[in-house]
């Protein structure tokens, strides 16, 4: 039994540096807790000279990624440098040369995911990925162990902390988009590229890794449907609260008989649903269980050392089944095969806001439009718009298949009498 357990890191960017500052701090409860003492043998780094958030010994330090890779005395490698192509080469490298593997990347998992732990599997290696979503909230565990017992059949939830802080201070301060989307960028919550967060790719990653996982199906990205923020204004927003919601990028899958959707986009919550209150940065995700019914896992989801927790958290893990002599039995592959609901089979509530000719005859032509398309509305406003000849109407509709909305948009857009359809969002918490 070996007296100390080596690990080989992958980066020492923000979370690379905060794994190395838990392991260097917790050094009595990492031995408390797995029998013996852990030590960073080596990082791999771009640049050896660059000036650095922590004190490493430069000898640690390596440019050369096989140091790391096929050095026999590391136990488990830490990939924590982002990127795709290069991070599965390695971690592929790592996995067949019998080396556990804890990895952050929310990318590469959720594109690659299944072929790793293929491999992960074949080679009788652990290969653990709790800090890919959500930063410190332990979802992925809570999904793989936690409610191994039960069968999930909604999750629903706030996975992008970037966006999230754009909608809460757009909600609570009435700013456009485009100047929140600034101060996020100064403060570090956005990237100088926002697109990725703010058009709901990011969050897309991770549905796609925990839909795999909470409907042990083979999920891929493009299975997810995605529309981002970028569109949001603060007038939808102020519609919205008048109705009574609160607007959210929400992560939406939901599982009937083992038919399943899956999408992310902006959508109105009830003021009164817990996840109307998840504010800023924060992650929140709710998890509908046949037996546990509804379970919600909330905090900061991003992060250096709330997503470092859940590296070492894993690394912890990994520690244990060394010692116990069970690696490479945790990683569950799919169990189900795939099948995608259609439109059709995809009912929600919605909210619309358009402007129309402000005549005689007008509503009537609107209001047939939607009953053709068998959608009622549960609330309605119309406003006037002063010298421009226009009425805007916001309403609420009642549930209709996602076939119908798409028809219904359709039918707005070529109608005589709609000058323009400002915005539509689904509507979600309520079935």
């Amino acid at each position: 039994m070996k007296n100390c357990i080596s690990i080989g890191l992958l980066g020492l960017g923000t979370v690379g540096s905060g794994v190395v500052k838990i392991v260097e701090a917790h050094q009595d409860r990492l031995a408390h807790q797995i029998g013996c003492s852990v030590e960073v043998k080596k990082v791999l780094v771009k640049n050896l000279e660059k000036e650095r958030a922590i004190t490493i010994h430069k000898d640690l330090l390596t440019t050369d990624a096989t140091e790391i890779l096929d050095d026999a005395d590391v136990d488990v490698v830490v990939e924590v440098m982002g990127g795709i192509e290069d991070a599965r080469r390695y971690i592929l490298h790592a996995l067949r040369n019998k080396k556990h593997v804890v990895t952050a990347n929310k990318d590469l998992m959720a594109l690659y995911g299944t072929e790793l732990l293929r491999v992960a599997n074949e080679n009788k290696c652990d290969l653990f990925y709790e800090a890919s979503v959500a930063g410190g909230i332990p979802i992925i565990r809570s999904l793989v162990d936690g409610l191994a017992a039960d069968r999930v059949t909604k999750l629903m939830g706030i996975v992008n902390g970037t966006t999230n802080f754009i909608l809460t201070k757009m909600s609570n301060e009435g700013r456009p988009y485009e100047d929140v989307l600034k101060e996020a960028q100064e403060l570090g919550f956005a990237e100088s590229d926002p697109t990725s967060d703010v058009e709901g790719l990011d969050a897309a990653r991770k549905m796609t890794i925990l839909s795999k996982l909470g409907f042990s199906m083979d999920v891929e990205l493009e299975d997810v449907q995605v529309r981002g923020i970028s569109s949001v204004s603060a007038e939808d927003i102020d519609y919205a609260r008048y109705f009574g919601y609160t607007m959210k990028l929400i992560g939406y899958a939901k599982r009937s008989e083992n038919r399943i959707e899956v999408s992310v986009g902006p959508t109105l919550i009830s003021h009164s649903h817990p996840l109307a209150s998840v504010s800023n940065e924060f992650n929140a995700v709710y998890v509908y269980g046949e037996a546990v019914g509804e379970t919600m896992f909330y905090g900061p989801g991003a992060g250096s050392l709330p997503t470092a927790t859940a590296i070492v958290s894993d690394l912890v893990a990994v520690m244990k089944n060394m010692r116990l002599g069970v690696n490479g039995t945790s990683a569950v592959l799919p169990q189900y095969p795939k099948e995608l609901k259609d439109d059709h089979e995809i009912h929600f509530k919605s909210f619309f806001r358009f402007t129309v000719q402000d005549q005689l005859g007008s509503f009537a032509k609107i209001t047939s439009l939607f009953t053709e398309c068998d959608i009622s509305f549960e609330k309605i406003i119309q406003v006037p718009l002063k010298h421009q000849g226009l009425a805007e109407i916001i309403l609420v509709t009642h549930q209709a298949s996602s076939a119908a909305f798409k028809k219904v948009i359709r039918d707005l857009e070529a109608s005589d009498v709609v000058d323009e359809v400002r915005s539509y969002y689904r509507i979600a918490g309520e079935e």
